[in-house]
Order: structure tokens, then C-alpha cells, then sequence
């Protein structure tokens, strides 16, 4: 199952805080977010679509915005394969249970790496080793509710609003460093739907993305996820971070 994956929280708790100052936790909020993380922890397999963008500052500190496409697929425990096309081209990610394989398509390069057994597992020494990320990982991380409630100041339930045509929970945390504004379906299988991180001490600097099509327990061959090197593709190497 999915909750087995305990996937490595890449963006969202780097810039949680711990405050010393009275809490203030809505219970229904609590609780959206507990169903929403249940459900994802159940899950056998599934397939999604997350749109992105992303701010940053540029040499003269003003805010340049950037954007994303990428589709993921992922078995329970050992299985995962990404595709991700920005500005700065388009990769994928490969990973079998044994081993990671970065792609570049645009360069028609690779690297494969040894990895350990299990999703978690890999996603934490793949970034913490050589800076990958991968998308969507916030929020299949089990423990996604606990640390809310630890790294943030206050977590409150907005009501019911609509985005894209469909009916959504909102969902806002808040400590000193950052703003999360999290909108989750209300339909029978509670996923994520919208996400925006505001980055109180860059200039509110701004991550959002949205979740799409959304393909829960369906069969993937094994075979997806293996890795064969495209014609003239080139095997090149690459060194941990220091």
C-alpha cells in the first residue's frame, strides 16, 4: 500500500517553524486533512497530473514566475515513474525497486543510480543526495497532518469554495516564515485538488499547483518502470552533493 511509501516532504516543512506561542487548530480541519492523507495512504496504485508554478527572484529582486507539467505513476511499495516538462526542458524519472534512472529528453542522457527498496526510501537519498525532486511529494507524506499541526501557528477551515467547476474544502496553515492554502474534494475520495506555498520571507514568493486527473488502483505492468536506454542516448555520471 501507499502509506508504506512514507514519502520524503520536498518542499512544504523546509520552511515550517516552530512557534512557542498558543496553537490554534481547527478540528474540522483536522479532520479533512486526516481523511484526505487516509485515503492516499490506501491506495494500491495511482496515476495523476500536477500542474505547477513557481516564483523567483531574479538578479534586480524582481519576482519571475515559472511553470510546469508533469504525470506520475506509482505502485505501492517499490514502483515510480515521473515525466516533468519546464522551461528547462522536459525529464523523467525511472524507479524499479532497485534502481533510479534520471532522463533527460532533451539531451538524450541518463544516469541510473543504485536506490534502496522502497519509494520513501529513495525520494529521501535521491534529494538529499543530489537535489532531486519529485512532483507531488508533499502530499503523500503519512505524517502530513502531525506536522501541519507541529510547524504551523494556526490551521484553520475556510469553508467550501469552487475551483475549476468543482466543489473544494479550503484549507489554510500559517506560521511566521509561511502561508499553505490547501483546497481538497469534497467527492467520496477526498484527494488534493489545488495547492498554493507563500513564502513570508521571500518577498511572499509563491509555489502553487493543481492536481489532475486523478486514476486511482489501476493496473500498471511492472515493465513501465524499468528503464531502457533510448537509441544513442548516453550514459553520463554525476557526483552527490557536498
Amino acid at each position: 500500500m501507499l502509506k508504506t511509501l512514507l514519502i520524503f516532504p520536498l518542499f512544504l516543512f523546509s520552511f515550517c517553524g516552530f512557534s512557542q506561542e498558543t496553537k490554534k487548530m481547527d478540528s474540522t480541519a483536522i479532520f479533512i486533512l486526516d481523511k484526505m492523507s487516509n485515503v492516499i495512504g490506501e491506495l494500491e496504485s495511482c496515476t495523476f497530473e500536477l500542474v505547477t508554478s513557481s516564483d523567483h527572484l531574479n538578479e534586480e529582486n524582481n519576482i519571475v514566475k515559472s511553470f510546469a507539467n508533469s504525470k506520475v505513476s506509482m505502485v505501492g511499495p517499490d514502483k515510480l515513474i515521473t515525466r516533468t516538462k519546464n522551461e528547462k526542458g522536459t525529464h523523467r524519472f525511472f524507479y524499479d525497486g532497485s534502481h533510479m534512472t534520471y532522463y533527460s529528453m532533451d539531451e538524450n542522457n541518463y544516469v541510473t543510480l543504485d536506490a534502496p527498496e522502497t519509494i520513501m526510501e529513495m525520494i529521501d537519498e535521491m534529494h538529499v543526495s543530489y537535489g532531486f525532486e519529485f512532483p507531488g511529494a508533499d502530499f503523500f507524506y503519512p505524517s502530513l497532518t502531525d506536522d501541519i499541526i507541529e510547524g504551523f501557528d494556526s490551521l484553520e477551515f475556510l469553508g467550501k469554495k469552487i475551483i475549476d467547476g468543482e466543489e473544494c474544502y479550503h484549507i489554510m496553515a500559517s506560521n511566521k516564515k509561511m502561508n499553505v492554502q490547501i483546497w481538497v474534494s469534497i467527492d467520496m475520495y477526498v484527494l488534493p485538488k489545488r495547492f498554493l506555498f507563500i513564502n513570508k520571507e521571500k518577498n511572499n514568493i509563491q509555489y502553487e499547483g493543481v492536481f489532475k486527473n486523478w486514476d486511482l488502483n489501476k493496473t500498471i505492468p511492472n515493465s513501465v518502470f524499468n528503464f531502457l536506454p533510448p537509441p544513442k542516448s548516453k550514459l553520463i555520471s554525476i557526483l552527490k552533493k557536498s
